[in-house]
């Protein structure tokens, strides 16, 4: 078991010769490159010099970012330095603005219907989510506003234990921003969470559900959980509470997800599976979500933890999906495109196996 904890620290991304504490802010990056406005919640502590680290709040932090996005910018790419950061080929933080609490947040959002929250993974800074919140959107060209919401993560390869403590921790907060949100008369909230931030946004939906039954189909308008890190008997208990998800609720797997395999053999699982990289959808056959399988694309992008994110083909398909549902459905619903309605099974589990030149094997388990 300690072989396979050393190989963990070895396959997360580290950087153990750059300071990733550190965070420019180059408002001039905007003369080369586009922006981007990322809003963001947080549940990070606010340093002494301005920065947000692993230090876990007292209370939610209200923020606008600009993300400068530089002009030979290809999807499925993040590229961007911690120090001296080049505009002209890297993402770059161009503007923070601390906002006084949700009247200015609703103030800046300027009236707009549809916001995304993008939840983070494990070991993962608040400069890194917001630049990989920034590239989604443009690659993805979500609709509405993006938004991020940053748990304290430590951002350190040794530190899962401390970030899975962080990531309940968090909970409360990302509850409260969905309810805020609401509030301010947001129409769709959509969540998109990755690996460990999925099993945070599971256990936020958890924890309404049993307070207020029929939360979370009432309030969030749909779910996306990317390479999901998350037990799948956990994954069904809080199916179970939750009862009516949100639609679409969409799950991305990939079976070549070496990381979720390395996550599973440290638990003790035999098997190397987690709910990102299931094998089978048979034990999620009574519940009505998309499993779709990007395991094909897996040598095409950068990380087999997030292909979702660094698969250019990938995205190119989706993008391709979304000009045509556009087409035919000008006001479709952003997420549908990546699970049409006609497809999904009403009664119970979608599984979409998707092939490198786009088509899909829809079928019901």
């Amino acid at each position: 078991m300690l072989r396979y904890f050393f190989i963990f620290l070895l396959a997360v991304p580290l950087t153990a010769c750059v300071d990733r504490t550190i965070s420019e802010t180059v408002p001039t990056a905007l003369s080369v490159g586009s922006p981007e406005t990322v809003f963001a919640t947080t549940t990070r502590a606010r340093e002494p010099d301005g920065s947000y680290g692993f230090k876990r709040g007292e209370a939610l932090q209200y923020l606008e970012m600009t993300v400068s996005i530089p002009p030979n910018h290809t999807p499925g790419t993040l590229d961007f330095s911690y120090a001296n950061p080049n505009p002209e080929k890297q993402f770059v933080m161009a503007g923070v603005d601390e906002l006084q609490g949700p009247s200015e947040m609703k103030a800046r959002l300027g009236g707009k219907d549809e916001v995304s929250i993008f939840i983070h993974g494990y070991n993962t800074t608040q400069f890194e989510t917001t630049f990989r919140a920034a590239q989604l959107s443009r690659d993805i060209n979500i609709p509405g506003a993006i938004m991020v919401y940053s748990w304290p993560s430590q951002a350190r390869g040794a530190g899962y234990a401390y970030d899975l403590d962080s990531m309940l921790f968090a909970r409360d907060g990302l509850e409260q921003t969905v309810r805020q949100l609401k509030a301010m008369g947001v129409r769709r909230v959509i969540l998109v969470a990755h690996s460990m931030g999925t099993a945070l946004t599971m256990e936020m939906m958890r924890q309404a559900e049993l307070r207020e039954p029929g939360w979370a189909s009432k309030n969030i308008e749909g779910v996306v959980l990317i390479a999901p890190d998350l037990d799948v008997d956990l994954f069904r208990t809080q199916m179970d509470t939750i009862k009516t998800p949100p639609d679409p609720f969409i799950v991305m797997v990939s079976r070549k997800d070496k990381l979720l395999n390395i996550s599973a053999r440290l638990r003790g699982t035999t098997q190397g599976e987690r709910l990102g990289n299931i094998s089978s959808v048979d034990a999620l056959a009574d519940y009505k979500i998309s499993i779709l399988d990007t395991t094909a694309f897996n040598k095409d992008a950068d990380s087999s933890h997030f292909v979702a994110a660094t698969s250019p083909a990938l995205l190119a398909i989706i993008n391709s999906a979304r000009r045509v549902s556009r087409t035919f459905d000008p006001d479709g619903r952003g997420f549908d495109v990546i699970a049409p309605n006609s497809v999904r099974n009403p009664t119970g589990a979608t599984e979409i196996v998707l092939s490198e030149t786009g088509q899909a094997r829809v079928s019901s388990p």
